[in-house]
């Protein structure tokens, strides 16, 4: 069946906009629950003697996330504009679902980090393509509020491995959260297969007549990419640093860094820094699944006001809020207290990253929105990288655990900051 055809029967029955964002979210909670599980699990790996893993390495194994995910957002940025979204979206679904496996089944260390690297080259293609793609079967006026959408289910996701960890933690293994993970990849697959290619793709790879179907069916107006453009020279570089892009560029990069460090560095050690504030491995995993609630809310709200307001000013609210949260909580609070700002911080914490991603998609023109993002999450990996083994180290050096929080506080303020400075124009590509 042809691309010209690719909003099949079945989605039409439900709208093919409701059908999309239903296919999109189900792909995006399972890289939350991905992501998440990893700090769920913490406690527990370290406990397992046939692991043999320390705190040291437990933030080596969670930086080589970040070095997969830097590595398959790079590849992402360079090939989205060959291969095309949609595919490379079910190609790394399968493959973050693979590496799911083999850390469930990994008999010592190496095994272990194999699979976390396979699950990290996997997400690294999947995020930045899914977004983008997302924004280009969405109208120009919705793609932020869509985006939000399609990422509450990344919260979903991520809220679901903590809540199963109190259930299942520490009477039966950890290795049953990664099993789990597995399974969702036989429903998302066949969603992904009933999806339309972007037509911004289908354009610029001479088939007009496709992307007008689909452009149709979704209620897009009409794209012009010409089959002769071509954003990926440089792998996808040359066209986000010339045509008055650099400065935003560059920004993007550094707001990418901060938000992703906080991300992994939070998502990698958050129960475990509660339980060295005192609180019980329950309590820990419940402030971090009420977290991860406030990420859903939050980013759902925000995504309306970015709509409205413009994603910019919602980005440096995020990261304001992450700093302000970060310091109540590192005064150890009332528990009841703890759990209202966990719950507003997710939206700082997760919520700047989310909200930065169609920051940057609204804010590049359409003929380089994937390259740009996929880009700027391939650079901010680097601060996936830094974030757990930061973490790490604060845990390590027998300071109070309340420099754990200042350490993450720093990243979230030169987050606000750098996009803020991002210039309001949206320049135009050569």
């Amino acid at each position: 069946m042809t691309a010209s055809s690719a909003v099949r029967p079945q989605v039409r029955r439900i709208s093919a906009n409701t059908f999309m964002l239903v296919a999109a979210g189900v792909v995006a909670s399972l890289e939350g629950y991905d992501l998440a599980v990893y700090g769920v699990t913490v406690p527990a790996v370290l406990g397992d003697s046939s692991l043999g893993i320390d705190k040291a390495e437990v933030g080596s194994i969670g930086s080589i996330v970040g070095i997969g995910m830097l590595i398959g957002a790079a590849f992402a940025g360079a090939f989205v504009h060959r291969i095309g979204p949609r595919r490379l979206i079910l190609a790394s679904t399968c493959l973050f679902s693979l590496g799911m496996a083999l850390c469930a089944a990994a008999g010592d260390v190496t095994s272990f980090s194999a699979g976390r690297l396979v699950v990290g080259l996997g997400l690294g293609v999947v995020l930045p393509t899914l977004n983008a793609f997302v924004a280009d079967l969405s109208r120009p006026e919705h793609r932020s509020r869509k985006i939000t959408l399609t990422m509450s289910g990344y919260a979903a996701g991520a809220l679901l491995s903590p809540l199963l960890g109190t259930v299942l933690l520490p009477e039966n293994s950890y290795r049953w959260l990664y099993v789990i993970g597995v399974i969702p990849v036989f429903v998302a697959v066949p969603l992904l297969l009933r999806l339309p290619e972007s037509p911004f793709h289908l354009g610029r790879t001479g088939r007009p007549e496709q992307a007008r179907a689909v452009e149709e069916q979704l209620g897009l107006a009409r794209s012009d990419a010409p089959p002769t453009s071509d954003p990926g020279r440089w792998l996808g570089l040359g066209s986000l640093l010339t045509g008055g892009l650099a400065l935003s560029t560059v920004l993007f990069w550094i707001m990418s860094f901060c938000g992703l460090l906080l991300v992994f560095g939070i998502s990698a050690w958050l129960p475990s820094i509660m339980q060295a504030a005192g609180f019980s491995l329950g309590s820990a995993l419940l402030q971090t699944a009420a977290m991860w609630l406030g990420v859903g809310f939050g980013i759902i709200v925000g995504g309306r006001f970015a709509d409205a307001f413009g994603a910019q000013r919602v980005v440096v609210t995020a990261f304001m809020i992450g700093t302000l949260s970060l310091i109540a909580i590192s005064t150890r609070p009332p528990t009841g207290v703890i759990f209202v700002l966990m719950f507003i911080s997710g939206f700082g914490f997760i919520g700047s990253q989310i909200l930065g991603n169609a920051f940057i998609v609204t804010r590049y023109p359409d003929a380089v929105r994937g390259n740009g993002l996929a880009w700027a999450l391939s650079v901010g990996r680097f601060g996936a990288i830094v974030g757990p083994s930061l973490g790490a180290f604060v845990l390590d050096s027998g300071a109070d655990v309340e420099w754990a929080f200042y350490a993450f506080a720093v990243p979230a303020l030169i987050g606000a900051f750098t996009a803020g400075a991002v210039p309001r124009s949206r320049a135009v590509t050569a």
